[in-house]
């Protein structure tokens, strides 16, 4: 490649494409119009409720100010608990999703058994049943778990795994399409760095861990991104499943926020950029890592 590019002429080189200025304003035009809300929010998260609806809409605060996120925080609501408790169940349903997935992935990607193939399709066509067909059985199996939340051996008297963090958590310690990811990211691993383990004495647990998982890290920073930004939004489940208000995630809290305080927008905009912030975060620093995984873990069938 290196002398292919040595050979072509200098002029040819740079010639200007119009296909590729039609291509670049038009990725330019949509990336404008889908960071265009993000950075409004931003901006009038530092503006003063009188400024919020002046027209035109000013991108950039005349007198920038902190007092939306103070007054946010002192607004009566237990705002730090919102962000524990949010914090809590999706750190855990990110960790606990990329050690059973990366397991179950493994397992169909590097071992052989019979049905393999037949049970990992099953397991895909889970991904295709709406996840309100699922709401009702997963609502009445959490309400019955027996011994918790005053139920007796028979499930029976009490609420179950309902109105805690137990029924979030639980139902999502496994993804469907986490399984897929990370299967298709294994399979692109050499089966000659196994059979070299297998050599060394090492069993199929301490292969996994010691040397499929620390090649499979773009994968799994994929992943990890990918559920942490569903659970930290997460709203739907959540809802049918928390009543305490000591409980509420995030998501929660600012809808109950937001239906205190209708008209205060800016406060509004100030809670929903504290939201936002782990997300970007997370992202910025895992941006390489997840860009590679999600381009890897196709190569493979």
């Amino acid at each position: 490649m290196a002398t292919v590019a040595a050979r072509t002429p200098v002029a040819q080189q740079r010639r200007f494409r119009p296909t590729r200025a039609v291509r670049y304003l038009i990725l330019s035009a949509g990336a404008i119009l889908f960071v265009a809300p993000f950075l409004y929010m931003v901006s009038s998260s530092f503006q003063p409720l009188s400024e919020l609806f002046s027209s035109p809409p000013k991108w950039i605060p005349d007198n920038p100010t902190l007092q939306n996120y103070r007054d946010f925080f002192g607004s009566g609501h237990s705002i730090g608990r919102w962000i524990v408790n949010s914090a809590f169940t999706t750190v855990t349903i990110t960790v606990l999703q990329l050690f059973f997935s990366s397991m179950v992935a493994y397992t169909f990607a590097k071992r052989t058994f019979p049905g393999r193939d037949f049970l990992f399709f099953l397991g895909l066509a889970t991904m295709m049943l709406p996840t309100q067909v699922t709401i009702i059985p997963n609502y009445l199996i959490l309400k019955a778990v027996p011994l918790f939340g005053g139920n007796d051996v028979m499930g029976v008297g009490g609420h179950g795994w309902l109105d805690s963090y137990w029924g979030i958590i639980v139902p999502n310690l496994v993804n469907p399409f986490g399984i897929f990811l990370l299967r298709q990211y294994m399979k692109s691993i050499p089966d000659e760095l196994l059979d070299a383990a297998r050599i060394d004495g090492a069993g199929h647990f301490k292969i996994y861990w010691k040397v499929v998982l620390p090649l499979s890290r773009p994968a799994l920073a994929a992943l990890a991104i990918l559920t942490f930004q569903f659970w930290w939004g997460a709203f739907f489940w959540p809802l049918i499943i928390i009543s305490s208000p000591e409980l509420y995630t995030l998501p929660l809290g600012l809808a109950l926020f937001q239906d205190a305080n209708r008209t205060v927008w800016n406060l509004i905009m100030a809670g929903s950029v504290l939201a936002s912030l782990p997300l970007i975060v997370l992202f910025l620093v895992f941006q390489r890592q997840f860009v590679r995984g999600i381009s890897l873990s196709g190569m493979k069938g």
